[in-house]
């Protein structure tokens, strides 16, 4: 089990917060534009483990050299249940450098843009903070 998956799966926001390199760039599956920097995306992804439900990632692929991760999972947002992927990128030091989330059916997209939509007042004030 890759270390971030474990993180995840544990809530672990620290553990998480520590595998982002400090360049980290952000793709969210329901933002038009990609959020920049390590403060920002671990705000993101602490918002995100306040709205997802029954989060379990239910499968793991990794490229053979290790520096790209697919992590397939299923929650539930607002009672919408939710697939989706996070694509990570890993650089030479072992950090991720690139997180892309891919979600579907579009209602539990809707969901959960909804749902992060309420938590990004709270997001930047973390991420200022940091």
């Amino acid at each position: 089990m890759h270390p971030f998956r474990k993180a995840v799966e544990t809530r672990d926001a620290d553990a998480i917060e520590s595998l982002l390199a400090e360049n980290v760039v952000f793709t969210s599956p329901v933002a038009f534009r990609p959020y920049p920097g390590k403060a920002i995306t671990a705000a993101i992804l602490r918002g995100v483990m306040r709205v997802f439900e029954d989060f379990a990632y239910v499968r793991e692929i990794a490229d053979p050299d290790g520096s790209n991760h697919a992590l397939v999972f299923t929650a539930t947002v607002n009672g919408r249940k939710i697939q989706g992927c996070d694509f990570l990128h890993f650089d030479e030091d072992g950090k991720i450098d690139d997180f892309t989330v891919m979600v579907r059916p579009l209602s539990a997209a809707q969901a959960l843009s909804e749902a992060m939509g309420a938590q990004f007042e709270r997001i930047s004030r973390e991420a200022s903070a940091a």
